[in-house]
Parts: C-alpha cells; sequence; structure tokens
C-alpha cells in the first residue's frame, strides 16, 4: 500500500474538554477544523504528523483511537485487502465533508480508515 499522509484519530470522551487540552496545555498549532461550527473537529500538527481530535468515543477500551490512512484509491485497497482476509469494516463511500472512506480493521481490532482525496477537494496534495 503506498500511504499518502496519515493522521492519529482521537476520539474523546469530552471533545471540548479534550481540545482545550491539546490546543492551550499542549499548545499543539491547528492545522485545520471542520465540521459544525458548535462541535467542531480539529487537526492539530504532531511532528511529522497529525492528531485529529473529533466525535466522541464509545467508551470501550482503546476505542478511541483509530488510524487515518490516505491512500489513492480506497475502494481498490479495501478489495486488495478484503482478499487478503483483512475484516472490511465499511465499504468505502463518499462523505458529506467530500472524502471517499472505507473502514478495516487490524488484528486486534483497532479501526483503520482508508481515506481517498478526490480531485478538486481542498485536502487534495501530492508531493511528487
Amino acid at each position: 500500500m503506498e500511504v499518502l499522509s496519515s493522521r492519529v484519530l482521537l476520539r474523546p470522551n469530552d471533545l471540548a474538554r479534550s481540545r482545550r487540552f491539546y490546543a492551550e496545555t499542549l499548545g499543539l498549532a491547528v492545522y485545520r477544523e471542520f465540521g459544525p461550527p458548535d462541535h467542531p473537529g480539529v487537526v492539530f500538527f504532531l511532528g511529522q504528523g497529525f492528531l485529529e481530535v473529533s466525535g466522541q468515543s464509545d467508551g470501550k477500551d482503546g476505542a478511541g483511537l483509530s488510524l487515518w490512512l490516505q491512500v489513492r484509491d480506497a475502494a481498490a485497497e479495501q478489495e486488495r485487502l478484503r482478499q487478503a482476509g483483512v475484516t472490511v469494516l465499511r465499504e468505502a463511500r463518499l462523505e458529506p465533508w467530500g472524502l471517499i472512506e472505507s473502514w478495516i480493521a487490524d488484528p486486534d481490532g483497532h479501526r483503520i480508515a482508508l481515506v481517498q482525496v478526490p480531485a478538486g477537494h481542498p485536502l487534495r496534495r501530492d508531493p511528487r
């Protein structure tokens, strides 16, 4: 798999509290904000990667942490991985925020988002 970009996804119990912690207490710089103005998610710069704090945890141990991997073709990677025996949690589809996402699980059940950034989307970047 050719990974173009990645980030760690954190689904906190209290989004506002976690946003304040990462922004104000740790002092991480904001890469971008998204979602509804009254409950936005935020992506912070995290060294050579990113930390996305958004949504809410379902309370299960480890359920609030996922991986976000940008790939060139989410549906093709999903099918390749399915053929290799990987569990597909959700089929690739276009999301309201404009990204194509598929969700798979690693052998321990950790969720991994395979994300395709369509042409014309503001996140579209190819450094090559």
